[in-house]
């Protein structure tokens, strides 16, 4: 099979797959619980959700590791399992894809700012590579570090990656709009600040997830080509801006609107289209289907 970055290359859009945590939560994790402690507690649940994003037409897979980091881990008292808890979510959705399509090794924040010196450098270092090696060993193809804010942190984890395993290595940060429509993460990061620094560190993808519906995506895509035309970027956008109600946070967009959008985010130059919080199979299979016209 060819690599993610050789389809790219060819010409070809990729579909990724939608959101991990609030199909969990539909499927009844509780809150305070650790979502990673599923692959060895749940693995029947965590399979179904790999198979079902696979059954909808995504390309590629993530991985239930978001937060399978030893400082996350230590809030339930995990920390002694991160090997385990990654390369057991690597095998889950490798056992979903099979042979023809991809697997992604989800790696999120440590929860740890550098700024306020709640940890080095080195030790972020460390803990980073400790995830993407039990990642890689599970039958990851590449490595997807998402939802970042703090561009170090981000390049730290793009380096333990690169240095680490022989994964490609993707990594998306989570903008959000100001008042003067420009898009900065919390910690101040332009679009154009981290595609610089992203690929002069290396990274094979860049992009953005969560934080946008998709519509303000777009934006970003054309932010992130206004300074860079060749590297290939990921988009994996929530179902429209959160809204608490009756209890519950609720996501807007529908299967329909999100594809509809995909063909914009396309227009922009994005390579690979998914979804991020709110986003359910449904979405991703109508996304696939405007993708396969494109491409055909």
């Amino acid at each position: 099979m060819s690599s993610i970055l050789d389809r790219i290359k060819a010409g070809e859009i990729l579909v990724s797959d939608g959101a991990w945590g609030t199909f969990l939560q539909a499927k009844g994790l509780k809150t305070g619980e650790c979502p990673e402690y599923w692959n060895v507690s749940q693995p029947d649940d965590v399979l179904s959700i790999a198979q079902s994003y696979i059954d909808a037409g995504a390309d590629m897979i993530e991985t239930n590791s978001f937060g399978a980091n030893k400082f996350k881990l230590a809030h339930y008292g995990l920390e002694r399992e991160v090997y385990n808890l990654n390369k057991t979510a690597a095998e889950i959705s490798r056992k979903a894809a099979g042979s023809n399509h991809f697997v992604i090794g989800s790696v999120g924040s440590t929860g740890k700012l550098l700024l306020m010196e709640e940890t080095t450098p080195a030790e972020m270092y460390a803990v980073f590579s400790e995830q993407v090696i039990a990642l890689e060993k599970g039958g990851t193809d590449a490595i997807l570090i998402e939802t970042m804010t703090d561009i170090e942190e981000a390049l730290l984890a793009v380096r333990a990656a690169k240095e680490n395993t022989r994964c490609d290595v993707f990594c998306t940060m989570t903008f959000e709009k100001t008042a003067v429509d420009e898009f900065n993460t919390m910690m101040g990061v332009s679009p154009e600040e981290m595609v610089k620094r992203l690929v002069d560190a290396g990274a094979d993808i860049v992009g953005a997830n969560c934080g946008n519906g998709s519509e303000d995506m777009t934006d970003i895509v054309k932010k992130i080509r206004s300074c860079n035309s060749n590297i290939p970027v990921l988009i994996q956008a929530n179902a429209g801006i959160p809204v608490y109600h009756d209890g519950k946070i609720r996501y807007g967009e529908t299967p329909e609107q999100m594809a509809v959008v995909a063909e914009k985010l396309i227009a922009a130059g994005a390579n690979i289209i998914g979804g991020c919080c709110g986003t359910t199979p449904l979405h991703i299979a109508k996304i696939a289907e405007r993708v396969r016209l494109y491409n055909h």
